[in-house]
């Protein structure tokens, strides 16, 4: 940057990136050679979906996290689209539902069963047809359920309700047709309320998109931006783009004043894309480039100079795309605050980079993990179309911890598995609790992993410690893999018993209060 400050007090300022043994990455996959300026990549903590390239169509791969290692040559695909995939997003709210987009002009919905694929997946749960031309760019709404917004190359973007007994979905519930060229990017702010979106004319706008009409646009001329991305509920947009000189650049935005940019900034001469990612627990932004093999990374401050430069993560081989595992898929026991999905055509591989903080305890860091927004829609689709707007609702990345914010569920809501779990004691005086209170037991969190994605009664459940699924995951293979396991189990034991002798404190403490208040009553 311009101008740093000598000394600067941060709890991020050590962060470094730590990349996968090679054990631990995704060999031997074929990722696709299209040229867009898209992810390719999507993560949840059950699945990682990679674009691939097939013959006479598009498809896409959907590979179990834990399996790790070469690929099978002949592994099954999701398949069902006419023309290449240009994007896929996994439903925030539903681990086992993703959508996907195509040049065939049209958005798809499929739904991956909970067991491994034996053979390839060709019939998708919904299709919606709208677009006259590709569609690039597929986003689910951030609060409410079934909602999925589409950019096509017809310049539109387009809302669908899913929320509906139809398998084929011919009319969205509202087109937004303000845009004069193609759309390059889409971002929502916290709960939804506004799109901001960059387009081939290097426009920034921010939209209000229940009512389609433009509400800001940047005509600034010295910044022609390609990503655009809200910065959480600083009400700032921050941009990648090219400047002038064609030096790639970052400009902040305030989103209610897009004439000039706050702050605008040069980093290099390279020609790819900057992919930018924020986290908004802990206020730092991501700067990946398409091209190159560095991740960049900042602290956002409402102050000046706003970007303050922490460090940079160096690799020699360049990335094509990139994923990001969300928050509650993250392994806090290492104190990993952002893990990404690194895509290396040159070697068909799959390298995930895990951005940790060091310290030296082994107890949960309630400090940088502060509640962050869950696995449970706060909102149905008919709300948010009327025109309601909520924030999301909160969970705490605590091992064992429940609902910040929860919410009885109208009647017509579809069930959820909760996204935090929980041990049977909490789970014993939750259900005390709901009795009490009238909650319906959909409400509660259920005996699942806090990743889980969708109720399936039928099926068995899964247990995860430590991101290891003891019923499902096959046992170890080799000496290292048996140690790892031995360790995972040693750390697991050590959190207990603090957690215990945490407990064992405060009861004591309780008791020392009700013996002090027994004496004061009887004093007076």
């Amino acid at each position: 940057m311009s101008w740093h400050p000598q000394y600067r007090s941060s709890k991020f300022r050590h962060v470094f990136g730590k990349p996968a043994s090679k054990e631990n990455c995704y060999d031997s996959v074929p990722i696709t050679r299209s040229v867009h300026d898209n992810h390719f990549c999507a993560v949840n903590p059950h699945f990682i979906a990679v674009v691939t390239e097939c013959a006479g169509g598009g498809a896409f791969l959907v590979i179990p996290l834990h399996q790790t290692g070469k690929l099978d040559p002949h592994y099954p695909k999701v398949c069902g689209h006419r023309g290449n995939v240009l994007d896929v997003k996994w439903n925030p709210f539903d681990d086992f539902e993703i959508a996907s987009c195509s040049e065939d002009a049209t958005i798809k919905i499929w739904s991956i069963p909970n067991q491994l694929l034996t053979r390839n997946l060709t019939t998708c749960k919904k299709e919606l047809v709208g677009h006259v031309r590709r569609v690039g760019l597929v986003e689910w709404h951030p609060t409410a359920a079934n909602i999925l917004f589409s950019a096509g190359y017809d310049y539109k973007v387009m809302i669908w309700n899913l929320d509906t007994k139809e398998s084929v979905i011919t009319s969205p519930v509202r087109t937004i047709t303000c845009h004069q060229d193609v759309i390059l990017s889409m971002s929502f702010n916290t709960n939804g309320s506004l799109l901001a979106t960059t387009c081939k004319d290097r426009k920034i706008r921010v939209i209000d998109p229940r009512a389609g009409t433009i509400l800001q646009e940047a005509s600034y001329k010295g910044h022609r931006a390609s990503k655009v991305l809200f910065l959480g509920n600083l009400k700032k947009l921050m941009s990648t783009g090219t400047s002038r000189w064609n030096n790639r650049q970052v400009a902040l935005w305030d989103q209610d004043d897009l004439s000039v940019p706050l702050m605008e900034e040069d980093l290099d001469g390279s020609s790819g894309v900057l992919f930018p990612f924020y986290d908004a627990d802990t206020s730092m932004l991501y700067l990946v480039g398409k091209g190159d093999g560095n991740i960049r990374y900042y602290e956002v401050s409402t102050n000046k100079p706003h970007l303050s430069y922490l460090t940079e993560y160096r690799s020699y081989n360049p990335q094509k795309g990139i994923g990001v595992m969300p928050k509650r898929g993250l392994d806090v026991s290492s104190c990993e605050i952002f893990r990404f999905y690194k895509l290396i055509t040159t070697k068909s591989l799959i390298e995930p980079i895990s951005m940790i903080v060091p310290r030296r305890s082994e107890s949960y860091q309630e400090d940088i993990y502060p509640p962050t927004a869950g696995a449970q829609p706060s909102l149905m689709a008919q709300e948010w179309l009327s025109g309601m707007n909520r924030e999301p609702i909160l969970v705490s990345l605590r091992p064992g911890s429940e609902l910040l914010s929860p919410r009885p569920l109208p009647e017509e809501r579809p069930v959820f598995n909760s996204v935090a779990p929980a041990s049977p004691l909490l789970l014993n005086q939750a259900e005390k609790l709901a009795a009490e209170d009238g909650w319906r037991p959909s409400s509660l969190p259920e005996k699942t992993p806090r990743w889980s994605g969708e109720h399936r009664p039928e099926e068995k459940r899964s247990w995860l410690t430590n991101g290891f699924d003891v019923f499902e995951c096959p046992p170890p293979k080799t000496e290292n893999e048996l140690l790892q396991m031995y360790y995972r189990q040693q750390e697991e034991i050590r959190r207990l018993r603090e957690l215990l002798t945490q407990r064992e404190v405060q009861a004591k403490q309780l008791e020392l209060e009700i013996k002090n208040l027994r004496m004061a009553s009887e004093q007076l």
